[in-house]
């Protein structure tokens, strides 16, 4: 004959459910599960956390990968919450089953170590620890439980990696982007030729989709406008296609229903990726980043004598302007700018432009 249930667990649609008065607090949630033993076992718990936070004034045990879940939820607004999500998917394996108060700088070394590993600079596994000490500060500033408790008591002091000679961009002669596309395989090639003759970061181009192409009818030519949920700086971004950008356009067309760029059918996902890093360090450029694909066009830019204003537009830059409303005439003196870049000129004199130190 089967015992009876713990009072206060009531089935509903297979699951068992709390609905429990706890130290003179009504309790109900679910238990998440459909088995009676596991279901008594989770109510006890509850009841002991209940009675401590209550009387004695005792936290609830919460583990990282809990307050992650909450500030992914509560900060779905953020443009860069994406970023956030992936620095936490790389951070859950190491501290996601930790408790919050008992997780410290310390805590993350293995973590820090294994980036290093990696040749991961320091700036960006500090957006990493960062993102961690938000979470913990928040727990101890805002959270607070239905006991009228903070998640956490007191949030630790998380410091970051010393960063020391910030490197400087590094934009490409045009016999180094020569070299260095050579060793990229098909796809990588023709998104790092988009990249340097439309100044666009890897994530718009990874990101980039069919639909926010627009046919410009007077120019018989098309540009795209990306929503600003996808552009750092979070304005729309008109993205001019010159002659060779507008070729790899046309290159990808049919190929995806959705998404520009894609490998064996599915979104690339990040340009600096493995064969990135073989392809810079089979040509001895060991220094160079995807985002400086963006600083080559700049400089290029400049170089072709195109005004301050029109790189600012062609490079996605915030402005006074509304930089995605243009007349035909406006649009046609864009493209002509852009258009300036697609030919290789004279090297040695781009060579000499392209080492200034001066801003794109």
């Amino acid at each position: 004959m089967a015992g009876k249930k713990t009072p206060g667990l009531t089935k509903i649609k297979g699951i068992w459910h709390i609905d429990k008065q706890i130290a003179g607090q009504r309790i109900c949630k679910s238990t998440g599960t459909g088995k009676l033993a596991e279901a008594e076992r989770y109510l006890s718990r509850v009841v002991e956390e209940t009675r401590n936070a209550q009387l004695y004034g005792i936290r609830p045990e919460r583990s990282f990968e809990q307050a992650a879940a909450r500030y992914i939820l509560e900060n779905q607004h953020k443009r860069s919450i994406r970023n956030d999500i992936q620095r936490l998917e790389n951070i859950l394996p190491y501290i996601g089953t930790l408790p919050i108060e008992k997780i410290h700088r310390g805590s993350l070394n293995e973590w820090v170590e294994y980036r290093q590993s990696q040749g991961i600079a320091p700036a960006t596994i500090n957006h990493g620890i960062k993102i961690v000490r938000r979470i913990l500060n928040l727990a101890q500033d805002e959270w607070i439980d239905e006991n009228g408790l903070s998640w956490l008591h007191h949030a630790p002091k998380l410091k970051t990696l010393p960063v020391t000679n910030q490197r400087k961009p590094y934009p490409l002669s045009w016999e180094e982007q020569t070299l260095l596309f050579e060793q990229l395989p098909p796809h990588l090639r023709e998104m790092a030729l988009f990249a340097v003759n439309t100044g666009c970061r890897d994530s718009e181009i990874c990101q980039l989709r069919w639909e926010w192409e627009v046919e410009v009818v007077a120019l018989n030519a098309s540009v795209f406008v990306i929503p600003g949920q996808y552009v750092k700086n979070g304005d729309d971004r008109l993205v001019v296609l010159n002659e060779t950008a507008s070729n790899v356009i046309e290159k990808q067309r049919g190929i995806h229903d959705k998404r520009v760029f894609t490998y064996k059918g599915e979104p690339v996902t990040r340009m600096m990726n493995s064969a990135w890093l073989r392809a810079r360090n089979a040509v001895s450029l060991p220094m160079v980043r995807v985002h400086d694909l963006k600083h080559t066009f700049g400089r290029r830019l400049r170089s072709a004598g195109v005004g301050f204003e029109d790189r600012q537009d062609l490079l996605g830059h915030r402005s006074t302007r509304m930089t995605t409303h243009y007349s035909a005439a406006e649009l046609s003196n864009l493209l002509t700018s852009a258009n300036k870049v697609c030919l290789k000129g004279d090297e040695t004199q781009q060579l000499v432009v392209l080492r200034s130190p001066s801003l794109d």
